[in-house]
């Protein structure tokens, strides 16, 4: 089972983790035609596009905490093959929408799933896989198959919706949901009885969650820098294909344009991953992934003027942040949190951090764009404020290195 796990485990959960950031970022790349279609083109544009590409995360953010909490005593097998099922069939009946009302009802339920399935995989990776074998796991269950759907969906999607419309894309996404990755789930995904480190309920275990079980006041300084990358992410990844449109690309340019920061993310991923879990220095490395991108953005940004060199600073920005902290912080939440509060303490912060974060910055960056007309402004502020949460993951180190240290350490 030792090489099966990481195909069966690791790998079923990459691929339904790729098709379900393709559901999540359709509507990014065909809200043009969205918006003509359904009537809110021109002056209604930036405020109905903020709340049609946001209101995933706001049922996102409320599923992940509740989510959490109340599926802990599930089996995540069970938990994830439910949830992939409903907000694929979502997925499918928005693209019949013929009104706003209801493509906002089917992001919302789309939220909502995915909200409740994202916990889950903390879970996997805690149940299957060895302390010293965390950021590697967490890199595939929880990473690759993101920035995967990120890079080669925007270049996939972007011609089919140019050749076929934006409905076709909701079909096509959903479709792969509902015929492939539901069946699969349910032939390669094992129950949790059968995993080696799965943590084991005892009588009088307390059924809520405590502070004290994910780490103490300590906890919510993680948490905080969770919020600040989660809006550099969805702030930058909702708007992307707009962006670089307005930075002169178009075509398979605009494509390619929009993958390219995601790609840089997979390639820094893969090394970062192995200093990791070799050094066992997590913390400070995802620190890092947040106070340099966050310069960058701020300070950089600001001072070229070509949208080549913009480009080229947002790619570099997102690909360092993205593979040195998203792997990374998943590896130190598992390590540092009571057993049996892994699942609920990540809906939370995961919660608070992709779906509260990412909605504030989702109509941050939108409304900056309405006020100066460039979306720059707004990657601007994110990177300001991601120097804040990268400050918070160092002082989070620095309250928890005695405690947290030993158990991070990588396997003798």
């Amino acid at each position: 089972m030792t090489h099966s796990r990481w195909w069966s485990i690791g790998g079923s959960l990459m691929v339904g983790l790729f098709v379900a950031y393709l559901d999540r970022t359709n509507l990014s790349v065909g809200l043009p035609s969205v918006a003509r279609d359904l009537g809110f083109a021109g002056d209604r544009f930036a405020v109905t596009s903020s709340w049609a590409l946001t209101i995933f995360l706001i049922g996102y953010a409320v599923a992940n905490i509740v989510g959490g909490v109340l599926t802990r005593r599930h089996d995540p097998k069970t938990v994830v093959i439910w949830s992939f099922a409903i907000w694929s069939a979502a997925t499918v009946v928005a693209g019949m929408a013929a009104s706003v009302a209801v493509l906002l009802a089917c992001r919302l339920v789309l939220g909502i799933a995915e909200g409740i399935y994202w916990p889950q995989q903390s879970r996997f990776a805690k149940s299957w896989f060895a302390p010293d074998e965390l950021t590697k796991a967490n890199s595939i269950i929880q990473y690759y198959g993101q920035f995967l759907a990120l890079a080669i969906g925007f270049m996939v999607l972007t011609p089919i919706y140019q050749a076929y419309g934006w409905r076709i894309l909701f079909y096509l996404t959903g479709g792969i949901g509902l015929i492939v990755i539901v069946p699969l789930y349910a032939a390669k995904l094992r129950p949790e009885s059968e995993a080696p480190y799965a943590h084991r309920t005892v009588a009088g275990e307390p059924h809520g969650l405590t502070l004290a079980q994910a780490g103490g006041p300590p906890f919510l300084l993680l948490v905080f820098s969770y919020i600040t990358q989660g809006m550099l992410f969805w702030g930058i990844t909702l708007w992307i294909p707009l962006a670089v449109r307005s930075l002169g690309f178009t075509g398979m340019a605009q494509a390619l344009a929009s993958a390219v920061p995601y790609f840089a993310a997979i390639a820094f991923a893969i090394p970062m991953s192995a200093i990791s879990d070799r050094t066992g220095r997590r913390v400070l490395i995802a620190s890092l992934a947040l106070l340099i991108p966050g310069v960058m953005l701020l300070l950089l940004l600001p001072e070229v003027d070509s949208g080549l060199a913009k480009l080229a600073l947002i790619t570099l920005a997102m690909g360092f942040y993205a593979g040195s902290y998203t792997p990374n912080i998943w590896s130190i939440l598992q390590s540092t949190v009571a057993p049996e509060a892994v699942g609920a303490t990540a809906g939370i912060m995961n919660g608070l951090g992709a779906g509260g974060g990412g909605t504030l910055a989702g109509f941050l960056v939108g409304l900056l764009y309405s006020a100066t007309g460039s979306y720059m402004s707004g990657f601007m502020v994110l990177g300001g404020l991601v120097v804040l949460g990268g400050l918070s993951l160092l002082a989070y180190g620095g309250l928890t290195s005695r405690r947290s240290a030993p158990a991070i350490r990588p396997a003798a």
